[in-house]
């Protein structure tokens, strides 16, 4: 009788700790989120992520939806990507990605600031002056005239992408550029940007108006 006794208190102790446990971890505060970290983030403050997360201090840090919480912050517009996780026992970790700008697209008076994908982040009164002012007739994401200038922006090399001052695309085949001293560089499409670019550089050491590197077999100079 005495070890039925003996496995019943044992059995009842368990559930209680369970329960105990459980309580503690999906119910209470005491494991609840006391801080919300924010990495990675450069140019937006860390308070307006916190305040998009949606999730108030206190609340249960294994109830927290993370998911949601990545899609709440991914509608702020200057983020990339967002990645959420928990850090016990109370933290909820934020990592982000900012779109970085790499062109301006004129709006109206002012300038809006495009990242690689075409995504436009912020508007400016005035244009960054290390960012070339991109021309095309539909700066927007899915474009492919602007996918083409933007792969040719990133393709340039550093020295180089400083040096531009506008990138044109009437079409995805027919990309140009204009340096910041005035002279042009027909481009062509997106294909052998290495090339391209390679050639380029050597031939920008010789005085000329313009440079046609959209063939890098046979480049022409006047």
């Amino acid at each position: 009788m005495n070890g039925v006794w003996r496995s019943a208190f044992l059995a009842l102790l368990t559930v209680g700790v369970v329960g105990t446990a459980a309580w503690l971890v999906f119910f209470s505060s005491v494991l609840g989120v006391r801080d919300i970290r924010v990495v990675g983030n450069l140019g937006i403050p860390a308070q307006q992520i916190q305040q998009a997360t949606g999730v108030p201090k206190g609340r249960p840090l294994a109830v927290v939806d993370v998911e949601a919480v990545e899609q709440r912050i991914g509608g702020i517009r200057q983020v990339e990507s967002v990645r959420v996780s928990r850090g016990w026992p109370g933290t909820l970790v934020v990592e982000i990605v900012e779109r970085e700008p790499v062109a301006v697209v004129a709006v109206g008076p002012k300038f809006a600031l495009m990242d690689r994908h075409g995504v436009m982040t912020e508007v400016k009164d005035v244009a960054p002056p290390s960012l070339p002012l991109l021309r095309v007739d539909r700066p927007q994401p899915g474009d492919p005239a602007t996918a083409a200038a933007l792969t040719v922006i990133q393709a340039l090399p550093e020295d180089l992408a400083r040096r531009l001052s506008e990138v044109l695309a009437p079409s995805p085949e027919t990309v140009s550029m204009r340096l910041k001293d005035g002279r042009e560089v027909v481009w062509g499409g997106r294909d052998r940007p290495a090339a391209k670019a390679g050639i380029l550089l050597t031939l920008l050491k010789r005085p000329a108006d313009t440079y046609d590197v959209s063939s890098p077999d046979v480049v022409t100079v006047k």
